[in-house]
């Protein structure tokens, strides 16, 4: 069983990345991440209403009519949705600003959507939890990462904090709406590189006895 929690809960960080491997829930990605708190910010979002409503959808899973489980399920989705929408305005006003129309649809992401359709309403709590832990987290670590390179290049910062001199270019196309469609190009590549060359490794190791079995029995 522990080996099956830890299987779920990573896949969502690497193998099935929501941003970076399957693509999905491309709007924040490319609209909020000018900056790395506010990648950060929307994914801590997506975390809350993620886990939140995969756990109810769960609990509730026996109860909801099949026929309007979508109907359903965007109802609980938006519910956490408004919470945390209304937590950001009372507690994170710069923050809600600049997020602005993106926590609202938080309800129609297909990120949070689809978790609850494939997973959450076809496994207990617990799987549930953390599944959207792993997934959410996920979407947290990419949002973050193109919102710091996006910000570093474009305006020398990352989480307002400055890397380099004040006399260094800034890249503004970075923080402008093809530096983001750039940026994740960029971040898809380097993972599915990294992803090749794993892949490579393991096939040589698995080559390796098979040879050398070969040898000694030749």
């Amino acid at each position: 069983m522990q080996s099956s929690i830890n299987r779920e809960f990573l896949k969502g960080l690497w193998n099935e990345h929501p941003t970076l491997r399957l693509l999905i829930g491309m709007c924040p990605t490319l609209a909020v991440t000018t900056a790395a708190i506010n990648g950060f910010g929307m994914g801590l979002s997506v975390i809350f209403v993620l886990v939140c409503s995969s756990v109810l959808i769960s609990l509730l899973r026996n109860f909801i009519p099949n026929q309007v489980r979508i109907p359903c399920f965007i109802m609980v989705i938006a519910t956490f949705t408004t919470i945390i929408d209304m937590v950001l305005a009372a507690y994170f006003p710069a923050l809600h600003e600049v997020l602005g129309l993106f926590i609202p649809l938080i309800v129609v992401n297909c990120i949070i959507l689809g978790r609850a359709e494939a997973y959450a309403s076809k496994h207990s709590p617990l799987y549930a939890f953390i599944d959207a832990l792993g997934m959410g987290l996920g979407v947290t670590w990419g949002l973050t990462f193109i919102g710091a390179i996006r910000e570093i290049m474009g305006m020398g910062t990352v989480f307002g904090l400055p890397v380099f001199p004040e006399t260094a270019t800034s890249w503004i196309i970075f923080i402008l709406p093809p530096g983001a469609f750039f940026t994740l190009g960029i971040a898809v590549g380097a993972m599915n590189h990294i992803n090749y060359v794993i892949e490579r490794r393991k096939r040589q190791q698995v080559s390796r006895p098979a040879a050398a079995g070969q040898a000694v029995q030749g």
